[in-house]
Protein backbone atom coordinates (compact mmCIF):
# COMPACT_ATOMS: atom_id res chain seq x y z
CA UNK A 1 0.00 0.00 0.00
CA UNK A 2 1.56 3.25 -1.14
CA UNK A 3 -0.24 5.59 1.25
CA UNK A 4 -1.63 4.55 4.63
CA UNK A 5 -3.88 7.57 4.95
CA UNK A 6 -6.09 8.92 2.18
CA UNK A 7 -5.65 12.60 1.47
CA UNK A 8 -8.51 14.93 2.35
CA UNK A 9 -8.91 15.86 -1.32
CA UNK A 10 -8.84 12.21 -2.37
CA UNK A 11 -11.62 11.34 0.08
CA UNK A 12 -13.75 14.29 -1.00
CA UNK A 13 -13.36 13.58 -4.69
CA UNK A 14 -14.13 9.87 -4.31
CA UNK A 15 -17.21 10.45 -2.16
CA UNK A 16 -18.57 13.16 -4.44
CA UNK A 17 -18.01 10.94 -7.45
CA UNK A 18 -19.96 8.14 -5.78
CA UNK A 19 -22.88 10.46 -5.07
CA UNK A 20 -23.02 11.69 -8.65
CA UNK A 21 -22.67 8.22 -10.13
CA UNK A 22 -25.43 6.81 -7.94
CA UNK A 23 -27.92 9.55 -8.82
CA UNK A 24 -27.27 10.16 -12.51
CA UNK A 25 -24.79 7.77 -14.06
CA UNK A 26 -25.89 4.21 -13.30
CA UNK A 27 -27.02 3.33 -16.80
CA UNK A 28 -25.90 0.87 -19.47
CA UNK A 29 -22.81 2.20 -21.26
CA UNK A 30 -22.94 -0.12 -24.23
CA UNK A 31 -25.85 1.77 -25.81
CA UNK A 32 -23.08 3.49 -27.71
CA UNK A 33 -24.61 6.89 -28.36
CA UNK A 34 -21.71 8.85 -26.95
CA UNK A 35 -19.28 6.20 -28.15
CA UNK A 36 -20.44 6.58 -31.72
CA UNK A 37 -20.71 10.36 -31.52
CA UNK A 38 -18.03 11.64 -29.15
CA UNK A 39 -18.21 15.36 -28.50
CA UNK A 40 -14.92 16.93 -27.49
CA UNK A 41 -13.25 20.25 -28.16
CA UNK A 42 -10.40 20.24 -30.64
CA UNK A 43 -7.17 19.31 -28.90
CA UNK A 44 -4.36 21.83 -29.16
CA UNK A 45 -0.87 20.38 -29.05
CA UNK A 46 1.12 22.24 -26.38
CA UNK A 47 4.13 24.34 -27.31
CA UNK A 48 7.35 22.40 -27.56
CA UNK A 49 5.77 19.29 -29.10
CA UNK A 50 5.15 17.93 -32.58
CA UNK A 51 1.94 16.02 -33.16
CA UNK A 52 1.43 13.75 -36.16
CA UNK A 53 -1.42 11.52 -37.31
CA UNK A 54 -0.18 8.22 -38.71
CA UNK A 55 -2.54 6.19 -40.89
CA UNK A 56 -1.54 2.59 -41.51
CA UNK A 57 -4.15 0.58 -43.40
CA UNK A 58 -7.24 0.67 -41.13
CA UNK A 59 -5.25 1.86 -38.09
CA UNK A 60 -4.89 5.49 -37.07
CA UNK A 61 -2.17 6.40 -34.58
CA UNK A 62 -1.17 9.63 -32.87
CA UNK A 63 2.57 10.29 -32.61
CA UNK A 64 3.78 12.92 -30.12
CA UNK A 65 7.41 14.09 -29.99
CA UNK A 66 9.19 16.92 -28.21
CA UNK A 67 10.58 19.44 -30.68
CA UNK A 68 14.32 19.20 -31.23
CA UNK A 69 14.78 16.28 -28.81
CA UNK A 70 15.88 12.80 -29.87
CA UNK A 71 16.28 10.32 -27.01
CA UNK A 72 15.50 7.03 -28.73
CA UNK A 73 12.92 6.38 -26.01
CA UNK A 74 9.24 5.85 -26.74
CA UNK A 75 6.07 5.00 -24.84
CA UNK A 76 3.46 2.89 -26.63
CA UNK A 77 0.27 4.06 -24.91
CA UNK A 78 -2.82 1.85 -25.13
CA UNK A 79 -5.86 3.80 -24.01
CA UNK A 80 -8.72 2.58 -21.84
CA UNK A 81 -12.43 2.51 -22.54
CA UNK A 82 -13.52 -1.09 -22.03
CA UNK A 83 -12.61 -2.04 -25.63
CA UNK A 84 -15.63 -0.03 -26.78
CA UNK A 85 -14.25 3.52 -26.49
CA UNK A 86 -11.96 5.31 -28.96
CA UNK A 87 -9.07 7.69 -28.38
CA UNK A 88 -9.96 10.76 -26.26
CA UNK A 89 -8.36 14.04 -25.23
CA UNK A 90 -7.44 12.75 -21.77
CA UNK A 91 -5.03 10.32 -23.42
CA UNK A 92 -3.46 13.14 -25.38
CA UNK A 93 -2.82 14.77 -22.01
CA UNK A 94 -1.45 11.46 -20.78
CA UNK A 95 0.85 11.36 -23.81
CA UNK A 96 2.33 14.73 -22.88
CA UNK A 97 2.80 13.55 -19.31
CA UNK A 98 4.47 10.33 -20.46
CA UNK A 99 6.85 12.35 -22.62
CA UNK A 100 7.78 14.57 -19.70
CA UNK A 101 8.32 11.76 -17.18
CA UNK A 102 10.44 9.84 -19.69
CA UNK A 103 12.64 12.95 -20.01
CA UNK A 104 11.88 13.78 -23.64
CA UNK A 105 10.61 10.43 -24.87
CA UNK A 106 8.26 10.06 -27.80
CA UNK A 107 4.71 8.69 -27.38
CA UNK A 108 2.67 6.65 -29.84
CA UNK A 109 -1.04 6.15 -29.10
CA UNK A 110 -2.94 3.91 -31.53
CA UNK A 111 -6.66 4.53 -31.91
CA UNK A 112 -7.20 0.79 -32.10
CA UNK A 113 -10.41 -0.75 -33.40
CA UNK A 114 -13.11 -1.36 -30.79
CA UNK A 115 -16.24 -3.44 -30.25
CA UNK A 116 -18.99 -4.10 -31.01
CA UNK A 117 -18.07 -3.34 -34.62
CA UNK A 118 -14.62 -4.90 -34.23
CA UNK A 119 -14.41 -7.51 -31.44
CA UNK A 120 -11.37 -9.56 -30.45
CA UNK A 121 -8.77 -9.91 -31.92
CA UNK A 122 -9.00 -6.51 -33.65
CA UNK A 123 -7.57 -4.47 -30.75
CA UNK A 124 -4.69 -6.92 -30.25
CA UNK A 125 -3.90 -6.96 -33.96
CA UNK A 126 -3.73 -3.16 -33.97
CA UNK A 127 -1.52 -3.12 -30.88
CA UNK A 128 0.86 -5.57 -32.56
CA UNK A 129 0.91 -3.42 -35.71
CA UNK A 130 1.72 -0.31 -33.66
CA UNK A 131 4.56 -2.10 -31.88
CA UNK A 132 6.00 -3.41 -35.15
CA UNK A 133 5.74 0.09 -36.65
CA UNK A 134 7.94 1.40 -33.85
CA UNK A 135 10.48 -1.36 -34.44
CA UNK A 136 10.49 -1.58 -38.21
CA UNK A 137 9.43 1.83 -39.49
CA UNK A 138 10.96 4.08 -36.83
CA UNK A 139 13.85 1.90 -35.71
CA UNK A 140 13.36 2.07 -31.94
CA UNK A 141 15.31 -0.53 -30.00
CA UNK A 142 12.88 -2.85 -28.18
CA UNK A 143 14.55 -2.14 -24.82
CA UNK A 144 13.74 1.55 -25.33
CA UNK A 145 10.01 0.88 -25.73
CA UNK A 146 7.70 0.86 -22.71
CA UNK A 147 4.12 -0.34 -23.15
CA UNK A 148 1.74 1.65 -20.94
CA UNK A 149 -2.01 1.43 -20.57
CA UNK A 150 -4.94 2.03 -18.24
CA UNK A 151 -8.03 -0.10 -17.65
CA UNK A 152 -8.67 -2.12 -20.82
CA UNK A 153 -5.50 -0.60 -22.25
CA UNK A 154 -3.53 -2.04 -19.34
CA UNK A 155 -4.90 -5.50 -20.04
CA UNK A 156 -4.26 -5.05 -23.75
CA UNK A 157 -0.66 -4.07 -23.02
CA UNK A 158 -0.07 -7.28 -21.06
CA UNK A 159 -1.84 -9.30 -23.77
CA UNK A 160 0.48 -7.69 -26.32
CA UNK A 161 3.45 -8.76 -24.23
CA UNK A 162 2.18 -12.35 -24.13
CA UNK A 163 1.69 -12.32 -27.90
CA UNK A 164 5.20 -11.00 -28.50
CA UNK A 165 6.69 -13.64 -26.22
CA UNK A 166 4.68 -16.50 -27.74
CA UNK A 167 5.68 -15.45 -31.26
CA UNK A 168 9.36 -14.98 -30.41
CA UNK A 169 9.29 -11.25 -31.05
CA UNK A 170 11.46 -8.90 -28.95
CA UNK A 171 9.86 -7.79 -25.71
CA UNK A 172 9.82 -4.11 -24.72
CA UNK A 173 11.90 -2.65 -21.91
CA UNK A 174 8.95 -2.62 -19.52
CA UNK A 175 5.20 -2.52 -18.92
CA UNK A 176 3.22 0.07 -16.94
CA UNK A 177 -0.45 -0.43 -16.07
CA UNK A 178 -3.05 1.66 -14.27
CA UNK A 179 -6.20 -0.12 -12.99
CA UNK A 180 -5.65 -2.87 -15.56
CA UNK A 181 -8.60 -5.02 -16.65
CA UNK A 182 -6.86 -8.38 -16.89
CA UNK A 183 -9.73 -10.80 -16.29
CA UNK A 184 -12.78 -10.52 -18.55
CA UNK A 185 -14.40 -13.42 -16.69
CA UNK A 186 -14.70 -11.01 -13.73
CA UNK A 187 -13.73 -13.78 -11.32
CA UNK A 188 -11.73 -11.80 -8.76
CA UNK A 189 -12.98 -11.54 -5.16
CA UNK A 190 -12.90 -7.75 -5.34
CA UNK A 191 -15.86 -7.80 -7.75
CA UNK A 192 -17.92 -8.72 -4.69
CA UNK A 193 -15.82 -7.25 -1.87
CA UNK A 194 -15.67 -3.78 -3.45
CA UNK A 195 -19.11 -3.86 -5.07
CA UNK A 196 -20.47 -1.21 -2.71
CA UNK A 197 -17.22 0.78 -2.53
CA UNK A 198 -16.29 1.40 -6.15
CA UNK A 199 -17.71 4.82 -7.16
CA UNK A 200 -17.56 3.97 -10.88
CA UNK A 201 -18.40 0.30 -11.32
CA UNK A 202 -19.96 -0.49 -7.95
CA UNK A 203 -23.64 -1.16 -7.18
CA UNK A 204 -24.42 -2.02 -10.78
CA UNK A 205 -23.75 -4.65 -13.40
CA UNK A 206 -24.98 -2.39 -16.20
CA UNK A 207 -21.53 -1.39 -17.35
CA UNK A 208 -18.77 -2.39 -19.73
CA UNK A 209 -17.30 -5.00 -17.36
CA UNK A 210 -20.23 -7.33 -17.89
CA UNK A 211 -21.43 -8.90 -21.14
CA UNK A 212 -18.41 -7.47 -22.95
CA UNK A 213 -18.96 -7.18 -26.69
CA UNK A 214 -15.18 -7.31 -27.17
CA UNK A 215 -15.08 -11.04 -26.41
CA UNK A 216 -17.39 -11.90 -29.30
CA UNK A 217 -17.44 -15.65 -29.91
CA UNK A 218 -14.06 -16.23 -28.23
CA UNK A 219 -13.31 -17.81 -24.86
CA UNK A 220 -12.93 -15.06 -22.21
CA UNK A 221 -10.21 -17.19 -20.57
CA UNK A 222 -8.06 -16.84 -23.69
CA UNK A 223 -4.82 -15.18 -22.39
CA UNK A 224 -4.84 -12.63 -25.20
CA UNK A 225 -8.28 -11.52 -23.93
CA UNK A 226 -7.70 -12.07 -20.20
CA UNK A 227 -3.92 -11.97 -19.65
CA UNK A 228 -4.46 -13.16 -16.08
CA UNK A 229 -4.53 -16.68 -17.55
CA UNK A 230 -1.25 -16.28 -19.44
CA UNK A 231 2.33 -17.38 -18.78
CA UNK A 232 4.49 -14.41 -17.78
CA UNK A 233 7.83 -16.21 -17.58
CA UNK A 234 10.58 -14.16 -19.21
CA UNK A 235 8.57 -10.94 -19.05
CA UNK A 236 10.18 -7.51 -18.84
CA UNK A 237 9.84 -5.44 -15.61
CA UNK A 238 6.29 -4.37 -14.74
CA UNK A 239 4.77 -1.58 -12.67
CA UNK A 240 1.07 -2.02 -11.83
CA UNK A 241 -0.96 0.64 -10.01
CA UNK A 242 -4.50 0.25 -8.68
CA UNK A 243 -6.87 1.76 -6.10
CA UNK A 244 -8.06 -0.42 -3.24
CA UNK A 245 -11.68 0.72 -3.71
CA UNK A 246 -11.84 -0.76 -7.23
CA UNK A 247 -13.81 -3.81 -8.26
CA UNK A 248 -10.82 -4.41 -10.55
CA UNK A 249 -8.42 -4.59 -7.60
CA UNK A 250 -8.11 -8.37 -7.93
CA UNK A 251 -7.23 -8.04 -11.62
CA UNK A 252 -3.99 -6.34 -10.61
CA UNK A 253 -3.26 -8.37 -7.48
CA UNK A 254 -3.71 -11.76 -9.15
CA UNK A 255 -1.51 -10.84 -12.11
CA UNK A 256 1.02 -9.46 -9.65
CA UNK A 257 1.16 -12.82 -7.88
CA UNK A 258 1.71 -14.63 -11.19
CA UNK A 259 4.45 -12.20 -12.20
CA UNK A 260 6.31 -12.77 -8.94
CA UNK A 261 5.95 -16.55 -9.17
CA UNK A 262 7.37 -16.35 -12.70
CA UNK A 263 10.40 -14.47 -11.38
CA UNK A 264 9.52 -11.20 -13.13
CA UNK A 265 10.70 -7.93 -11.64
CA UNK A 266 7.49 -6.19 -10.71
CA UNK A 267 6.10 -3.57 -8.40
CA UNK A 268 2.46 -3.64 -7.39
CA UNK A 269 1.25 -0.37 -5.88
CA UNK A 270 -2.16 -0.26 -4.20
CA UNK A 271 -3.37 3.25 -3.37
CA UNK A 272 -5.55 3.54 -0.29
CA UNK A 273 -9.08 4.83 -0.92
CA UNK A 274 -8.55 5.36 -4.65
CA UNK A 275 -10.91 4.66 -7.52
CA UNK A 276 -10.58 3.48 -11.12
CA UNK A 277 -7.81 5.27 -13.04
CA UNK A 278 -7.48 7.96 -10.40
CA UNK A 279 -4.38 9.03 -12.32
CA UNK A 280 -6.76 11.01 -14.53
CA UNK A 281 -6.58 13.60 -11.76
CA UNK A 282 -3.03 14.37 -12.97
CA UNK A 283 -1.82 17.02 -10.49
CA UNK A 284 -5.22 17.73 -8.92
CA UNK A 285 -5.11 15.22 -6.06
CA UNK A 286 -2.08 14.02 -4.04
CA UNK A 287 -2.53 10.32 -4.84
CA UNK A 288 -2.58 11.01 -8.56
CA UNK A 289 0.58 13.11 -8.33
CA UNK A 290 2.24 10.34 -6.32
CA UNK A 291 1.25 7.74 -8.92
CA UNK A 292 2.77 9.77 -11.76
CA UNK A 293 5.92 10.33 -9.71
CA UNK A 294 6.19 6.58 -9.21
CA UNK A 295 5.70 6.05 -12.95
CA UNK A 296 8.55 8.48 -13.54
CA UNK A 297 10.78 6.52 -11.16
CA UNK A 298 9.94 3.31 -13.02
CA UNK A 299 10.78 4.84 -16.40
CA UNK A 300 14.06 6.17 -15.07
CA UNK A 301 15.01 2.64 -14.02
CA UNK A 302 13.90 1.04 -17.30
CA UNK A 303 15.62 3.67 -19.43
CA UNK A 304 18.70 3.95 -17.16
CA UNK A 305 18.19 7.68 -16.74
CA UNK A 306 20.42 9.25 -14.13
CA UNK A 307 19.17 12.54 -12.76
CA UNK A 308 21.49 14.42 -10.44
CA UNK A 309 19.80 17.52 -9.04
CA UNK A 310 22.07 20.45 -8.40
CA UNK A 311 21.62 22.07 -5.01
CA UNK A 312 18.47 21.83 -2.94
CA UNK A 313 15.33 20.67 -4.71
CA UNK A 314 12.49 23.06 -3.99
CA UNK A 315 8.91 22.08 -4.75
CA UNK A 316 7.24 24.62 -6.99
CA UNK A 317 4.07 26.14 -5.58
CA UNK A 318 1.52 27.57 -7.97
CA UNK A 319 -0.23 30.74 -6.90
CA UNK A 320 -3.68 31.84 -7.85
CA UNK A 321 -7.19 30.61 -7.24
CA UNK A 322 -7.42 27.18 -5.66
CA UNK A 323 -9.66 24.55 -7.18
CA UNK A 324 -12.39 23.18 -4.96
CA UNK A 325 -13.16 19.50 -4.51
CA UNK A 326 -16.33 20.05 -6.54
CA UNK A 327 -14.34 21.55 -9.44
CA UNK A 328 -11.92 18.62 -9.36
CA UNK A 329 -14.72 16.08 -9.11
CA UNK A 330 -16.48 17.67 -12.08
CA UNK A 331 -13.30 17.36 -14.11
CA UNK A 332 -12.80 13.70 -13.16
CA UNK A 333 -16.41 12.75 -13.77
CA UNK A 334 -16.27 14.37 -17.20
CA UNK A 335 -13.16 12.35 -18.01
CA UNK A 336 -14.73 9.14 -16.71
CA UNK A 337 -17.90 9.70 -18.71
CA UNK A 338 -15.84 10.11 -21.85
CA UNK A 339 -13.92 6.92 -21.11
CA UNK A 340 -16.87 4.80 -20.02
CA UNK A 341 -19.22 5.89 -22.77
CA UNK A 342 -16.45 5.58 -25.31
Amino acid sequence: MRRKKVSVMGNLVRDMMQNVMETSFKQPFQSGELRKNPVEPAWVCPAGYEYEIIEKCDLKMEYLRPVGVVTGRVILQLHGGGYIGPMKNIYRKFAVRYSKISYGGDVLTPDYRVAPEDPYPAALQDAVSAYQWLLQEKGYAPENIVIAGDSAGGGLGLALGLYLKDNHLPLPGGFLTMSAWTDLTNSGESYQANYELDPLFGNSTHNMLYDSTYIGEADPMEPYISPLFGDFSGFSPVLMQVGNYEVLLSDTLMVGQKLKKAGVKCRISVFEGMFHVFQMGLDLIPESREAWEEAEEFLRVVYHINVKPEGKVVRKVKTGQKRSARDITGFLIAMMKKELNG
